[in-house]
């Protein structure tokens, strides 16, 4: 599995009709089993990025390639079936159902697949980031680090090629910071899931071998050339 952007551009209309650019990314790319940090500022355009790779929001030109497979070319149905074949993601604000328990969250993650729920992988998938004790405890009674743990099950439930992960410390207690990271780093690193995280945060970012730099390579407000132009 590779992940490749090319040319990708997004951009939103604001009630007036004046057009906001947030994406102009000429080209990304990294490889199977990598794990790579996205380093941007706060409305930079990290979750937009991580939205557009996954098929959650359509580019308005470009290509995102996953495994070769061009995930804009998709029509709406097949790009949520292949995301939730192929992708894994972790939410900032975690996403969990609040009437079902910890176990019944990741169960209902299996079941997008079309895979169906393997309720031993679910348990063990809970167990691996310790929360033995607390699979049937619905996430208002477990704190905010366990609730992240949970996500972290539920986006490995499917055995993804690509894990997507926004911010995933931002809203854990400092005490959990850091195993909320190492679970994820070892957890892909055990099921050779690629991962792909955004942050704001360099004391995380210094922990990868790589990280890049979105405002390095997404030029929002540069236009693109007119055709026959060169630069």
């Amino acid at each position: 599995m590779s992940l490749v952007l090319q040319d990708v551009r997004k951009s939103y209309r604001e009630p007036g009709g004046r057009t906001i650019p947030i994406l102009n990314i000429a080209s990304f790319r990294m490889d199977a089993g990598e794990q790579v940090v996205l380093l941007g500022s706060s409305g930079g355009g990290k979750t937009t990025l991580l939205n557009v790779i996954a098929g959650i929001t359509a580019v308005d030109s470009g290509r995102v390639l996953i495994g070769g497979i061009d995930v804009c070319k998709l029509p709406e149905a097949a790009r949520d079936r292949f995301r939730a074949d192929r992708i894994g993601y972790v939410f900032q604000t975690f996403h969990l159902l609040p009437a079902f328990t910890a176990l019944e969250n990741v169960l209902l993650g299996m079941t997008f697949s079309g895979k169906g729920a393997n309720r031993a992988k679910a348990i063990q998938l809970l167990k691996r980031v310790g929360l033995s004790h607390r699979m049937n405890h619905r996430p208002g009674h477990m704190s905010v680090g366990e609730q992240q743990r949970v996500a972290v099950a539920r986006a490995l439930a499917n055995t993804p090629v690509l894990l997507l992960a926004d911010e995933p410390t931002a809203n854990v207690d400092a005490a959990n910071q850091q195993i909320v990271l190492d679970l994820l780093r070892e957890s892909c690193r055990e099921e050779k899931v690629a991962l792909l995280l955004v942050t704001h945060a360099p004391e995380v970012a210094k922990q990868f071998e790589r990280v890049e730099k979105l405002a390095e390579f997404n030029r929002p407000g540069v236009a693109p050339l007119a055709a026959g132009a060169s630069a």
